[in-house]
């Protein structure tokens, strides 16, 4: 498992920037990060459960916190404020960025959904 060196939030254009300790960076959008929450409320309890939430491409990330030595916390401007982003979670995220957003845009499409 690769840990987070830095972890910076653009406010303005509403991206989280992560650095690992194996050199590699990666910029998320807030939008993305919140879409793959890893709260029960987006993920559910159960692997069928995943809930594809629309209308939030300006979502932003007002706060993150830190969560001990293992995980942050993410503040959203929605309200949304559950779901601890652990390291593993945060690499995954970032390694699996194209594939996890592609398949979020096939979803909303499915669904006549939209993002705004």
């Amino acid at each position: 498992m690769y840990l987070p060196t830095e972890i910076h939030l653009h406010k303005k254009s509403r991206i989280v920037e992560i650095s690992f300790d194996n050199g590699k960076k990666y910029q998320l959008p807030c939008e993305y990060l919140r879409v793959f929450s890893p709260s029960a409320e987006v993920r559910g309890h159960h692997q069928n459960q995943r809930k594809w939430l629309a209308g939030k491409k300006n979502v932003a990330i007002i706060n993150i916190e830190p969560v001990g030595s293992y995980a942050v916390k993410l503040i959203f401007d929605d309200g949304h404020t559950t779901g601890l982003y652990t390291w593993e979670i945060l690499y995954d995220l970032c390694i699996h960025y194209e594939r996890n957003w592609q398949e979020y845009l096939q979803q909303l499409a499915a669904t006549r959904q939209s993002r705004d």
